[in-house]
């Protein structure tokens, strides 16, 4: 379990970096991950990470605009 979370971190930060690979995922998250793992995963497994790294995604995602919103005030 731990390795997965270690992936999901390693692949949050790269979709995090990239636009291109962002609309990927929202398009086709599973060749998104094959094409970053670079590996042809079990379907139970690939959306584990998917559901992981959209999680984490929309957690950042409320942080960064509540610290937006933060600094407002």
């Amino acid at each position: 379990m731990d390795n997965i979370k270690e992936k999901i971190e390693e692949i949050v930060e790269k979709i995090s970096k990239d636009e291109k690979l962002q609309k990927q995922f929202k398009n086709d998250p599973v060749k998104a991950l094959e094409k970053l793992l670079d590996v042809d995963l079990p379907d139970e497994v690939i959306e584990k990470i998917i559901d992981g790294v959209k999680a984490k995604l929309t957690v950042d995602t409320i942080s960064d605009a509540v610290g937006m919103f933060k600094k407002l005030f």
